[in-house]
């Protein structure tokens, strides 16, 4: 296949999160471009493919979350030929970080820098938006950008017609390869992280994807699948699972100081049951794998009752 998965290494451990070269006739793009410590990784990809930086015309990313879109403006400034392609609600972030690096500190505190590193803004006459549904012809193929909220407002998943297949960033969930039990169901979970979870258009989004009719998915969390079917299933069940604490946060009426703790608490439930549904609650390692994803999840489920509060008035 013509499409290769990064290992970025992202927050020091392998099969979290990838970035995926596509190699068409001379010409390279990347998918998804994770933090800025991860971008020497993504030159020596190219580099192993017997390529340059100058031949990567294309940069994309699905939105701005900082293990996706984190290391754009390094990867741009490295690659002097490539055109940055982003949402538009993401791309204003990417020319100017400062709003986005200081949320993100907001939710990671220390850990930021070493997560992340340096943020390099990009420069604004090298980003290009495309509208819902809008392709792009790249040598024999074409990438159709289709919008898919409910993970972020400011998100989009890339269909490769070379590949038949979709990068979906987030909207797709998160597919860890180790969380992976034989015999099991596909342990396929969506991510809530703050500040955009809505559970309808993450259910929207899901089928969206689906519908492509598409062969395989690349999900950033992490690498290739082809049983779109399956992991839609999963997605669906866990996006009412966690829209469910939601609303039963919001009809009990929790104080705004007692969500945190509330979500935790439920979050980790939530995941411990999944786990020992598949025979890997023994396992510490797979807990200590989605300790992070829970804690983030449980955020974004806290912030969105308070978004729904702010929104009624109260």
């Amino acid at each position: 296949m013509d499409v290769t998965t990064i290992e970025t290494a992202y927050a020091g451990r392998d099969q979290l999160a990838a970035s995926y070269l596509v190699s068409e006739g001379e010409a390279l793009a990347v998918i998804e471009t994770s933090t800025s410590l991860a971008v020497p990784r993504i030159l020596s990809a190219i580099e192993a493919a017997g390529r340059t930086p100058e031949d990567v015309r294309h940069i994309v990313v699905t939105h701005a979350h900082l293990d996706h879109a984190g290391g754009a403006g390094t990867l741009m400034t490295a690659c002097p030929n490539a055109t940055l392609w982003a949402h538009p609600k993401a791309a204003k972030h990417l020319i100017d970080p400062t709003k986005l690096v200081e949320s993100s500190r907001g939710v990671y505190g220390d850990a930021f820098d070493k997560l992340y590193g340096q943020i390099l803004p990009v420069p604004e006459a090298r980003v290009q938006i495309p509208d819902d549904g809008a392709s792009l012809s790249f040598g024999t193929r074409t990438f159709t950008f289709l919008y898919t909220r409910g993970h972020a407002n400011h998100h989009f998943v890339v269909h490769d017609s070379g590949s038949d297949g979709v990068f979906t960033g987030d909207s797709f969930g998160v597919i860890y390869p180790a969380l992976q039990a034989p015999n099991q169901p596909v342990f396929a979970f969506p991510s809530t992280t703050p500040t955009d979870f809505d559970a309808p258009l993450a259910h929207e989004a899901v089928d969206r994807i689906v519908q492509t009719g598409a062969k395989v998915v690349f999900p950033t969390h992490y690498g290739a699948w082809t049983d779109l079917s399956a992991i839609a299933t999963e997605l669906h069940r866990l996006i009412d699972a966690h829209g469910a604490l939601v609303d039963e946060a919001d009809r009990a009426e929790l104080p705004d100081a007692e969500l945190d703790a509330w979500f935790a608490e439920r979050v980790a439930a939530l995941f411990d049951e999944e786990l020992q549904r598949r025979g890997l609650d023994g396992d510490t390692r797979a807990r200590h794998l989605i300790t992070f994803d829970m804690d983030l999840n449980a955020q974004g489920l806290a912030f969105a009752v308070r978004k729904r509060r702010f929104k009624r008035g109260r």
